[in-house]
Formats: C-alpha cells, structure tokens, sequence
C-alpha cells in the first residue's frame, strides 16, 4: 500500500525521467565506419594526402608557375637559379614547369587505365562467377592465358602496329595517350576478374539472392544488388592498378616509345636525363622522386582501404 509521500517521490520521479534529455543514438553507416577504420591506418592517411597534393600541383602548378616548357635557353642548361628553383635540362628548359605539366599527364594515364582495367575486369569477373558452366570456364581460361603472357614485349608490339594510326585519327597526343591507355588498361584487368569471380561465387548462394530468384528478378537485377557486396577487393584493387599503370607509362617513356618528345611527362623526363646523370643528375633525381611517391602513397592507400573495407575489423 503506497503512502502520499511514496506517490509523490514516484511522480516526480516520473516527471525528472520526462525532463531528462534523451541519450543521443549513435547512427553507424558504411562510410562512417570505413573512414573510422581508415584514419586510424596512419601511412594511408599519409598517402592519401600526399598523392591528393602531388594531383593538385600538378593541376593548379602549371597555372601559378607560367614558364613555357618547351622555352630552350641554351645558356642557362643545367643550371639553378632563382629563376629555375630546380634547374634546366641540357637544353635549358626549365624543369618545375616541365614536371608539373608531365605530372598531369602521368597521374591522368594512371587514373584512366585504372578505369580501364576495372571496367573490364569487373564485366568478366562477374560473368564469370554469376553464371558459373561453359561461361566461367571460358572466361577463366582466357585470364589465365592473359596472365601468361609477358606485358611489355606485348605492350611494346601493339604499340608499335597501332600507335601510326590512332596519331593519324587523333593526333600527336591524344592519339598515344588513347594507345597507352587502352593498352595498359587492357593488359591489367585480370587480377580484378578474378577477385570478381571469387566474390560472385561466395554471394550467388547467399539467402538473399535466392530470395531474389524465388522473387522472379533476372540476371541484370541480381548481379546489381551483388556488386556492391563486392566492392572492397575492387577498391582495393583499383587503387593499387594506378601504382602499376604509372609504372607502365614511365616505362614506355623511358624506352622512346611513349609520348611525343615535347610532351613532358614523368618517364620522358628520366628517358631524357639518362645521359647526363653525371654532370645533372637533378634531371632524372626529381621525376624519378615524384613516380616515387606517387606509387608509394598510393600503394599506402591501398593498403587503408583494405584493412577499412574489411568487416572483420573493429574501430
């Protein structure tokens, strides 16, 4: 039997709880999560704010820093000084200009095969893994042969059956900037497939795609709602493919087979210091230094991402 007091002290219990603010609810989501896990991987964080301001220099540089790359003043080769902060070539063009405007095409190479390459190898590795049968033997055949084959005796014959027409039909530039990225993108999509593939197998038996099926939803529709429960192995993958397409491309540069002379970028800069490493060495030091970094921190990146997207992990 309650007492008036004990009715009173209930009530305004009663009241205080009404009164009281509400504990605010903490609303996770993929990406809060993600980027939770993400900051905490220190060299990604690096990484990624190294490679985002080696992208904005190479893009805004060229704006602020309005030397002519191509300016040739034979009398200043080689040479530093306040007007060159990093020194000439040996035909005295300066070379902040040059790796400026040489970053841009370098990262754009990069970043374009790497669409490339996942484009594809995410149309294979999906076939592949969706439809499983004759389709996924096939397809798995054809990556297998494609990882066999040697990349750059088979980079170097394409370019050298192609590269006369896609100048012919774009020009000097865009035409050898399309060659190259089709090339490279197209000879780097198979460690992409197979990713696809292994993620497609796990998730075409899970409940949900069966609910899928018994609720008459077609192959299009299916494959839609499994991608992006296999979207970290591409992430992760598609970042670690610039790393390799800038590789590549500086590759082809440094072997004459790239870009035309008077565009400069990163690899054509090191193709042309190679025979004067003794006498400048800053030549090739400085592009070599940016391909560096900007395959370490993308590299780094890479790195993040997989340990971010992996849900085993906790923040």
């Amino acid at each position: 039997m309650s007492t008036p007091e004990t009715a009173s002290a209930i009530g305004g219990a009663a009241v205080a709880t009404a009164d009281a603010p509400a504990v605010p609810r903490y609303n996770r989501s993929l990406l809060g999560d993600t980027w939770g896990r993400f900051r905490r991987h220190k060299l990604a964080v690096i990484g990624a704010f190294l490679y985002i301001t080696m992208t904005v220099l190479t893009v805004v540089g060229p704006v602020v820093w309005t030397t002519p790359i191509n300016d040739i003043d034979f009398s200043a080769s080689n040479q530093f000084s306040a007007a060159h902060p990093l020194g000439t070539d040996d035909l005295g063009r300066d070379t902040l200009a040059r790796v400026l405007w040489g970053g841009r095409v370098s990262i754009a190479v990069g970043l374009c095969a790497m669409l490339v390459a996942i484009t594809i190898g995410v149309f294979v590795g999906a076939m592949a893994g969706f439809f499983g049968g004759w389709i996924d033997i096939t397809l798995s055949r054809i990556i297998e042969v494609f990882l066999s084959v040697p990349q750059l005796p088979l980079l170097l014959l394409v370019i050298y059956l192609y590269r006369n027409t896609l100048v012919a039909a774009f020009g000097p530039e865009m035409g050898v900037f399309i060659m190259i990225v089709a090339v490279i993108g197209g000879l780097n999509w198979m460690p992409t497939a197979r990713l696809v593939r292994a993620g497609f197998v796990t998730q075409r038996e899970r409940e949900y795609v069966e609910a899928a099926r018994c609720l008459g939803a077609g192959p299009a529709r299916i494959i839609k709602h499994i991608l992006p429960n296999t979207l970290s192995p591409i992430i992760v993958a598609g970042t670690l493919s610039v790393g390799s397409s800038m590789i590549a491309e500086s590759t082809l540069s440094f072997l004459g087979l790239g870009f035309p002379p008077d565009v400069p970028t990163w690899g054509r800069l090191l193709f042309d210091a190679q025979n004067f490493l003794t006498i400048a060495p800053a030549t090739a030091l400085i592009p070599g230094t940016m391909i560096f970094l900007a395959v370490l921190s993308i590299n780094f990146v890479g790195d993040g991402l997989r340990d971010a997207l992996d849900p085993r992990r906790t923040l």
